[in-house]
């Protein structure tokens, strides 16, 4: 019994000592792996993936068409060639998805002058360059904006300064930057409409301090990247020679 009572009192107090104990974290060490060109290739992985990476590169770099000149978006102080031709091709392919959704139109675009990320060269013109002119995840989205909204987006315009791309919209300002006239499609804008303006997820978010967009009659998301617009248009064509034209000019 003497045994027993023991083992029993033992038993308690190692339970009660166990309970007392608390594991806490005291120290956390790491170690930086650089990952560089010097790290060993696994040969097994590099022949499994390359048959697909040789693949997409070929994607890639297959050429679908041809820019007459090398255009940047530092040419022009308002509109640029390439700026253009980037706003154009979001509103010539988003546009007809737009409609067949909604039964309406897209009415002008807006992007911006900082997301274009390099010249369009001349000479072949592939897939990879559309990734590096656009190499952002940004989609198309069209906003339901009222007059008021517009004329703060044409006031925004005026302020930057910058060659922000357009399409379907025309403004002329004079030498004091005060709107000489302004029109959407070729029509005086009117009051108390509700335009259609296709713009990036980005810009439609607030970047670029764009706030303009919110609040908003509604948005239509198009599950449509810019660069998958831009793509779409380089295929359709054979040469790419877009113009700096009067879209957005200063008469002074």
């Amino acid at each position: 019994m003497r045994f027993t009572h023991f083992f029993i009192l033992l038993y308690v107090l190692i339970f009660l000592n166990c309970k007392q104990d608390k594991l806490q974290l005291s120290k956390i060490k790491g170690t930086q792996i650089q990952i560089t060109d010097s790290l060993a290739i696994d040969s097994n992985i590099e022949a499994f993936i390359k048959p697909f990476r040789d693949n997409i590169q070929k994607d890639l770099d297959s050429i679908i068409a041809y820019s007459l000149s090398t255009y940047s978006k530092n040419d022009g102080n308002f509109n640029t060639a390439v700026g253009n031709f980037m706003a154009d091709a979001v509103y010539s392919e988003a546009n007809p998805i737009f409609k067949s959704r909604t039964g309406k139109e897209i009415d002008l675009v807006l992007l911006n002058h900082g997301g274009i990320r390099s010249p369009l060269n001349k000479g072949g013109v592939s897939k990879r360059t559309a990734f590096q002119l656009m190499p952002f995840e940004n989609s198309i989205v069209v906003v339901a904006l009222k007059t008021n909204q517009i004329d703060s987006l044409i006031h925004y315009l005026i302020r930057a300064k910058r060659a922000h791309p357009i399409s379907k919209l025309n403004l002329s300002i004079d030498k004091n930057f005060n709107i000489i006239e302004a029109k959407i499609k070729g029509k005086t804008i009117k009051q108390n409409k509700t335009y259609y303006v296709a713009t990036s997820d980005y810009l439609y978010n607030g970047g670029d301090n764009m706030y303009f967009f919110k609040p908003n009659d509604s948005i239509y998301r198009l599950n449509y990247k810019i660069r998958n617009a831009i793509i779409d248009k380089f295929n359709k064509l054979d040469t790419i020679k877009p113009n700096i034209d009067d879209r957005f000019i200063q008469i002074k």
